[in-house]
């Protein structure tokens, strides 16, 4: 059987006697809180029946009293040292170890100034290991997210490969899809993935969107149509167009390999191209026209052709910028790929195309023409390009018409050499 506890005679006596004076504590205070004379008063007159005799007491004689002793500060202030002692007391006897509580007492009130002198440091600190968990769990997320990146890299890494290669979406689609370069599953989840502008694939982009609105494997242009929102920057770099490389040929009824212009709207508003700056450089043409453009300031230099004719005119157009705020759209940047055609328009009628920067370098093209027109332009730059079809210096194959006007011209260096088409690699 399990032993019942004994309660020492001295443990009992400690509580009751505590309890006790626990309770006259607490009724001690209640004069000061209360009025207690309406209470006595009511009890009043008395008559006592004694041995002695008949004891009167009135109520007025009995409140009189009363009021006297309630509202004598020396009499409340007894009362009031009283019943904290009792209380006090009471708290000693109810206590297990009354010894122990008054250090821990001590030791509380001491330490308090400290406390409070140190909540500010204190607090700062558990904030600190706060963020320091909130940011291990945010590195964590990002290396993750690092690792999954790399693993989707390698697994499109032979379709990316064979594109810088040289060979065409398409071609590179035939060879995965085959099994000659890598196995089937890893060829058909790259070539499902959207298509993307800056990953050089081929389709119709509406600016400033990144995935192409139109796409199929039997379109190999890359055409961008501006609308009514302005593009910081659209950089087209290190690519080769039209029928230079094997297997390729225009468009049908295409003879532009490349064409950045507004647009004749029949039965609309014709559009133009607003650019802020314009740079075409470093590329091989067969033919380099420009016509039909109003700039601020024009910069022709160290260009050669096999036969020119640069005869821009004086102009007055404005210095111009692009801009657009917070609705502005970023850039649209591409680096490398095969197209059959480059075509940048507006095709909305009425709403001219606005961009900030466009850049055209290192086009390597053949078969047809490289064409800006139908423009106003704040800065035109035309360097370092080399056109030709090695047909002699009697044709002219760059051209830059009298159509073309600035407000400051720059033309030097240009010279003209035989070139000839580039060879189908």
């Amino acid at each position: 059987m399990k032993k019942l506890r004994a309660f020492p005679l001295r443990a009992v006596l400690r509580k009751t006697l505590g309890s006790l004076a626990l309770l006259i504590g607490v009724l001690g205070f209640i004069p000061l809180a209360v009025d207690p004379i309406p209470w006595f008063a009511s009890l009043f007159p008395v008559h006592l029946d004694t041995v002695f005799g008949l004891i009167h007491i009135e109520q007025a004689y009995a409140q009189g009293l009363m009021t006297t002793l309630h509202t004598d500060g020396l009499v409340l202030g007894a009362t009031a040292g009283v019943s904290a002692l009792m209380v006090l007391v009471a708290g000693i006897l109810l206590v297990q170890d009354p010894l122990h509580a008054v250090k821990s007492l001590g030791s509380g009130i001491k330490a308090s100034p400290m406390a409070i002198l140190r909540s500010p440091v204190t607090t700062y600190k558990r904030i600190v290991r706060v963020r320091n968990w909130i940011l291990e769990k945010v590195e964590y997320l990002q290396s993750e997210s690092a690792k999954w990146k790399t693993t989707f890299n390698i697994i499109k890494a032979p379709y990316s490969l064979l594109r810088a290669m040289g060979f065409s979406q398409q071609m590179a689609t035939t060879f995965l899809l085959a099994g000659s370069v890598a196995g089937t599953t890893v060829g058909v989840a790259e070539v499902l993935a959207d298509k993307s502008f800056s990953r050089g694939d081929t389709g119709v982009y509406s600016a400033p969107a990144d995935v192409p609105v139109v796409w199929s494997e039997d379109y190999n242009t890359l055409r961008i149509d501006l609308g009514s929102t302005p593009v910081r920057e659209i950089t087209i770099e290190n690519v080769s167009v039209g029928t230079v490389f094997t297997g390729s040929a225009l468009p049908s009824g295409q003879q532009n390999v490349v064409q950045i212009s507004g647009n004749t709207i029949s039965g609309g508003t014709n559009t133009r191209l607003e650019v802020g700056h314009l740079i075409f450089e470093k590329s091989r043409c067969k033919k380099l026209e420009l016509s039909d453009i109003q700039a601020h300031t024009i910069l022709i230099r160290g260009n050669a052709s096999d036969g020119q004719s640069i005869a821009p005119s004086p102009g007055t157009s404005r210095m111009l910028a692009i801009g657009g705020g917070h609705q502005q759209a970023e850039a649209m940047v591409t680096s490398g790929g095969l197209y059959d055609r480059i075509w940048i328009q507006a095709p909305t009628s009425g709403v001219n195309g606005r961009v900030g920067t466009l850049r055209l370098t290192n086009l390597y093209t053949k078969g047809g023409l490289c064409v800006l027109s139908k423009m106003n332009v704040g800065t035109l730059e035309i360097l370092l390009n080399e056109i030709g079809m090695g047909d002699g210096f009697s044709t002219k194959e760059f051209s830059v018409a009298t159509t073309v006007t600035g407000a400051n011209i720059t033309i030097e260096d240009n010279v003209e050499v035989t070139i000839a088409e580039p060879a189908t690699s």
